[in-house]
């Protein structure tokens, strides 16, 4: 492959993103648009690899000495739901002067095309220093199993990745994780005219205003303190019947200073209700600050910093860092947008960041 004019990719990279708004793919229904981006890679001749809705292909332009290091680029195809507020069709990408309107055009849509087409402009060069290998994945909106979790196996062992996200093409150097907790109070059933039983919301209000001023005391640098919130409650049948069960969920985003399995025994202790755990694996992030690729973001002019949101990087078993086109503020919006200048200026400095790295 010769080099590739970088011009007609920033191009292409608008109109890939343009075809993918109007291709819906909210999570687990990622098929159409997963096809779409496998033909756009097929006409630069890479061979793509299929499980699920995940594609991945790698560069051949690299030296194939057994201690070649590998750097993965990473994002998602699959969207939320649109809410209720859109002004326009969510699923018909809309283009005023600089702006991009449509559903996934911020999350993560923008990072995705820029990431494919510098993963594009690098495997056209003599030669790269590194192995890479772009997967394009599903459900990390929900977290889900047939993501991307279900095909790192398949990559191979990766040294370093790089999550795109929106992040203003700043450098997440750590995430905080998420821990999802069931929790159910039970009571007893009893005619309310004859103030009888154990009423199970009692026992769960009783738990919910503890946790509501509950603190954890460990304060990370970059992420701040662990925090806790209750997000959803849900309790009895109808007015005349004392409720005997009275469910609720927590919502805890950790930082790296406490493990999941950690807190999990903790809140346990803390509460009456039951408690199960929803999820458990979603751990937080943190990339040494002296890595090679923090200090090279550095040294291009990129700022560092801690994310308070969830992504892929959380059930990634190696360095990561997350850095990606747009702004964070505008996922999940109503008339969610990127600014078409925002892709361009993201391609440059994926580019620059990743063209003469070294480990």
């Amino acid at each position: 492959m010769s080099v590739v004019n970088l011009q007609v990719l920033k191009e292409e990279a608008i109109q890939l993103l343009i075809q993918i708004i109007n291709t819906p793919s909210i999570s687990r229904q990622e098929n159409k648009v997963s096809l779409l981006i496998e033909d756009y890679l097929h006409q630069y001749g890479f061979h793509v690899k299929r499980k699920f809705n995940n594609i991945w292909t790698e560069n051949n332009n690299y030296s194939k000495k057994k201690d070649i290091q590998t750097i993965l680029l990473n994002s998602h195809h699959d969207t939320v739901k649109p809410g209720k507020n859109w002004i326009t069709d969510p699923f018909t990408a809309i283009k005023k002067k600089d702006k991009l309107i449509g559903l996934g055009s911020n999350d993560a849509g923008a990072s995705l095309v820029s990431l494919i087409s510098t993963f594009i402009y690098l495997s056209s060069l003599s030669k790269l220093s590194y192995r890479l290998v772009l997967s394009i994945t599903a459900e990390e909106e929900i977290s889900g199993d047939l993501g991307v979790r279900s095909i790192l196996p398949e990559l191979g062992y990766i040294d370093l990745g790089i999550v795109g996200e929106p992040t203003q093409m700043q450098v997440a150097i750590a995430e905080k994780g998420l821990i999802v907790l069931d929790c159910i109070a039970e009571g007893k059933t009893g005619h309310s005219a004859r103030n009888t039983g154990i009423n199970a919301i009692y026992i769960a209000t009783k738990d919910i205003e503890y946790l509501r001023s509950f603190s954890f005391e460990r304060k990370s640098k970059l992420l701040g303190f662990t925090t806790l919130n209750v997000t959803q409650i849900q309790g009895g049948i109808q007015h005349n019947v004392i409720p005997d069960i009275c469910s609720f969920v927590i919502d805890i985003r950790t930082n790296e200073l406490y493990k999941n399995e950690e807190l999990i025994y903790m809140m346990k202790k803390k509460i009456f209700s039951k408690m199960i755990p929803r999820s458990s694996h979603l751990n937080s992030s943190f990339i040494n600050p002296m890595h090679p690729i923090v200090l090279k973001a550095k040294l291009i002019g990129r700022k560092t910093y801690g994310s308070p949101t969830l992504s892929d990087q959380s059930i990634m078993p190696f360095s990561t860092i997350k850095m990606g086109v747009g702004d964070s503020v505008r996922s999940h919006t109503p008339n969610e947008f990127v600014l078409i200048s925002e892709i361009m200026e993201g391609i440059d400095i994926y580019i620059c960041l990743l063209k003469d790295f070294h480990f």
